[in-house]
């Protein structure tokens, strides 16, 4: 289906040939699907994968079922970087023979903010007993990164400004098959990594206490996770945009789904999931071709909001 929308309408007959018989495709339509429409879904289940993964962890981790991807200001650190290319450094970056737009400089610029961002959250962790007074500081962090990204703004011509909210939106479209074979190995080695951590992860829902007591190092397996959700958030949000939501809705989404809150099942079960969120966000986003397409975060915004307000009411009706 998302092959078919667009600004031009494709047959389904055409994306049929195109993996069947390439030779019997319009040169229109496989420009179209091979340069702008392939890549576009990949990029789409990819980023789904990524930001899922990333949010089931933080669950995990946190035991707060609120808790996403960019809780730690992984995301907040990944748009100081870009934003201090785009509006910032953009003549540094020309001077030095770089385009202050390409992946490359955004994904390196999104990285080291991103890290920046988890070498002062492990700094504070590894003193920090208490997962929750974590939580706040990622919070508190990501709050004064959103604030110098405003002073950015502040200073900044409109070109630049503007070029940054529309960053911040979020985007499907402008990621090319050479960014997705970065991109992909890069996710899809990451995921595998955590996955052979499940049954540690699997104990810690007893507790801290419980999982420490099983043998578990929770101070290791909490850095993994941190560097497992600054790498995984951070690609994507370097190459996409910041795309909200997903993160936290899907693990609930995937926990609903298969009854479960075993990470073998869920790891997978969120990758699957997460993919087709923002699939299903893409099409709708693409739909509304008379004004333009719209930003992917509004659609993901209007689409996981009413499951994390499920979410706080269940979650109240647990207490009561």
């Amino acid at each position: 289906m998302d092959f078919i929308t667009g600004f031009v309408k494709i047959p389904f007959n055409e994306i049929l040939k195109y993996f069947f018989n390439p030779s019997a495709v319009s040169e229109e339509y496989y420009i179209l699907i091979k340069e702008f429409r392939l890549p576009r879904v990949v990029v789409a289940l990819i980023a789904g994968a990524s930001l899922s993964v990333s949010g089931l962890l933080m669950q995990t981790i946190f035991r707060n079922p609120l808790a996403g991807p960019y809780v730690l200001g992984v995301s907040s650190g990944a748009s100081l970087g870009v934003a201090l290319v785009v509006m910032g450094g953009s003549g540094i970056a020309l001077k030095a023979g770089l385009n202050p737009g390409s992946h490359v400089v955004l994904l390196l610029s999104a990285g080291l903010g991103s890290a920046l961002v988890l070498s002062i959250i492990l700094a504070i962790s590894s003193r920090v007993r208490d997962i929750l007074s974590v939580l706040i500081t990622g919070i508190l962090i990501a709050g004064v990164v959103s604030s110098v990204v405003s002073i950015l703004q502040y200073f900044a011509t409109d070109i630049n400004v503007k070029s940054f909210v529309v960053w911040t939106m979020g985007s499907l479209h402008s990621v090319s098959f050479s960014d997705i074979t970065v991109l992909f190995p890069l996710v899809l080695l990451t995921t595998i990594f955590i996955y052979i951590f499940s049954k540690k992860l699997n104990l810690l829902l007893g507790g801290e206490n419980f999982a420490i007591s099983m043998g578990v190092k929770f101070k290791s397996l909490r850095i993994i996770s941190f560097i497992t959700v600054s790498i995984l958030t951070g690609a994507i949000t370097a190459y996409c945009g910041p795309i909200g939501f997903i993160g936290i809705a899907v693990p609930h989404i995937a926990r609903w789904i298969f009854n479960t809150s075993d990470h073998f099942v869920l790891i997978p079960a969120s990758i699957i999931i997460g993919g087709i969120f923002i699939l299903g966000g893409d099409i709708i986003s693409c739909s509304f071709t008379e004004n333009g397409i719209l930003p992917i975060n509004a659609i993901t915004a209007i689409l996981g909001a009413p499951f994390i307000i499920w979410v706080v009411i269940k979650n109240k009706r647990t207490m009561v």
